[in-house]
């Protein structure tokens, strides 16, 4: 099940936004890095806890949900590139434990999220991805995202890493 995110579920995003960053970027960021993220619940909880209060009004915050448990979340909103319209719409986050790949409940939350970003007026949307993320670039291919030939640096702790945009016409 898709939903909106309430307060409520901003610990267990935290939990999940974490687990997924250790889960899928094994082998794209130091380990130790990755390990040092659980240190990070409290801090993602209070981000994501206001997120969930208070969206603005072309934002949303979604939880895939299985048998009560978050297993995933996806977060929407204006664009934050500088040069972007203002019918342009970001997909911000969007993240799945790894043991729920290839159930399809990823692409319910992307379906959802596009739906989202539909619904807000938006007329494109755009999503930035580690260039070296193959597995989640496949995954947005699929769903008829295409590369738009943006790239740019990007810092994650002591790593430095490159990002591409994906942007799909809604």
């Amino acid at each position: 099940m898709v939903r909106d995110a309430t307060p409520e579920d901003a610990q267990a995003i935290a939990v999940t936004h974490i687990a997924c960053w250790q889960e899928a970027y094994v082998d794209q960021l130091p380990q130790d890095f990755l390990d040092g993220l659980s240190d990070g619940v409290e801090r993602r909880r209070e981000f994501w806890e206001a997120g969930a209060r208070a969206p603005g009004d072309q934002e949303a915050l979604l939880v895939a949900e299985v048998a009560g448990d978050v297993v995933g979340f996806a977060h929407i909103r204006p664009s934050r590139d500088a040069l972007a319209e203002e019918t342009t719409g970001e997909l911000s986050a969007i993240y799945l434990r790894k043991s729920y790949w290839g159930r399809g409940i990823g692409r319910r939350l992307l379906t959802e999220a596009t739906d989202r970003l539909r619904a807000c007026r938006f007329r494109d949307a755009t999503l930035w991805v580690l260039d070296t993320n193959e597995r989640t670039r496949r995954f947005y291919e699929a769903a008829g995202w295409v590369l738009d030939g943006s790239e740019q640096p990007d810092q994650i702790g002591d790593t430095s890493v490159r990002e591409v945009r994906y942007r799909v016409t809604l």
